[in-house]
C-alpha cells in the first residue's frame, strides 16, 4: 500500500505568523497529521535545497524570520542563489506533485483580488497538477465571485466537504454554491482517482470551518480595512498582510483563532483522505 503522505506549506512558517506562534502552529500541524495516521511533510527551500520534510531545527531557522516568500515566479532563482524560503500554496503544489505526493493541506487558497489585474498564481498551479488540495475555500480578502469563476474557466474541480456552499476562510459558508459535494474522506479520495484518470488538474476540496465567523460580518471588516488601505497608499504584495492584520484588529483576535482552528481541521481532513487514497490503490 502507497504511503499516506501530507504535504504542508512552509509560508505560514516564515510569513504568516509572528514567532513563536508561526513555529507552535507548524509542529501542531505535522501533529496533527501523524494523530491522523499518515505522515506529514512540510515543504520549504532551505539554503539553496528543496525540502520535502523539515528537520526541527531547520523550521526553527525559518521560523525566527529572514526567508524570502517562494512561489512559481522566483522559485528557481532562489534555488540558484542559495536562499530560504516558506513556500506558497502554488509552490507547495508544485513541488509536492514532483516529489510524489498527492494531498496538501493549506489554509485558503489565493484567487482574484477585487482590485484589477491582481490574480494568485494559486489558480494556474491548481489548474494544471493533478493533486487533491483541502482548504477552507479562497481567502477571505478575495473576490469569491470571481475567484469561483476562474476556477471553473480553468477546470479545477471544486468540492465541497459536507456543504452546498463555498467556505470562505473565515466563514463557513458564503452565498455562493459549489459545482460537487462529498460526505466522506472515501468519496473524495474517489473523485481525485477519477480527475486523475481523465487528466484533470486539482481537485479542490473545501472544507468549512467548524466554528466560524458570519460571512456578513467578515465582508464588512473586509471593507473597512480595504478602504482604509486604499488611504494610506498600500498595494501590491503590502495589501495582503495589512488586510490581514486590521482584519485581526478590528475583530479583537477572533480571525486569528479561527485561523488557527481551520488550519489544524483541514491537515486532519487532508490526512484522513490521503489514508483513504493510499487504501484505494
Amino acid at each position: 500500500m502507497r504511503e499516506a503522505l501530507v504535504a504542508l506549506e512552509s509560508a505560514l512558517l516564515t510569513h504568516g505568523l509572528p514567532y513563536p506562534l508561526n513555529l507552535k502552529v507548524a509542529l501542531e500541524l505535522e501533529e496533527a497529521v501523524r494523530e491522523e495516521g499518515a505522515i506529514p511533510r512540510t515543504i520549504a527551500l532551505f539554503r539553496g535545497e528543496v525540502r520535502v520534510g523539515l528537520k526541527r531545527e531547520e523550521m526553527e531557522l525559518l521560523a525566527k524570520g529572514g526567508a524570502e516568500k517562494a512561489s512559481l515566479w522566483n522559485l528557481a532563482a532562489l534555488l540558484a542563489q542559495g536562499k530560504s524560503a516558506g513556500t506558497t500554496v502554488a509552490a507547495t503544489v508544485h513541488l509536492a506533485h514532483r516529489h510524489g505526493i498527492q494531498v496538501f493541506a493549506t489554509g485558503g487558497i489565493g484567487g482574484v483580488h477585487p482590485e484589477p489585474h491582481d490574480e494568485s498564481a494559486d489558480l494556474l498551479a491548481l489548474a494544471r497538477t493533478p493533486i487533491l488540495v483541502v482548504a477552507a475555500g479562497p481567502k477571505a480578502i478575495l473576490d469569491l465571485r470571481a475567484t469561483l469563476e476562474r476556477l471553473e474557466t480553468l477546470g479545477v474541480s471544486v468540492v465541497g466537504y459536507r456543504t452546498d456552499r463555498l467556505p470562505a476562510f473565515f466563514s463557513p459558508a458564503s452565498p455562493y454554491p459549489v459545482p460537487a459535494r462529498v460526505e466522506s474522506p472515501r468519496e473524495a479520495a474517489q473523485v481525485y482517482r477519477r480527475a486523475k484518470e481523465l487528466g484533470l488538474g486539482a481537485v479542490l476540496l473545501v472544507n468549512p470551518v467548524s466554528e466560524g465567523i458570519p460571512y456578513e460580518k467578515v465582508a464588512a471588516w473586509v471593507e473597512e480595512a480595504s478602504h482604509q488601505a486604499a488611504r494610506e497608499g498600500v498595494f501590491g504584495k503590502a495589501l495582503t498582510p495589512y488586510l490581514l492584520r486590521r482584519l485581526s484588529e478590528l475583530s479583537q483576535g477572533e480571525t486569528d483563532r479561527v485561523n488557527r482552528r481551520l488550519l489544524l481541521e483541514n491537515a486532519r481532513l487532508a490526512a484522513q483522505v490521503a489514508r483513504a487514497l493510499a487504501a484505494l490503490e
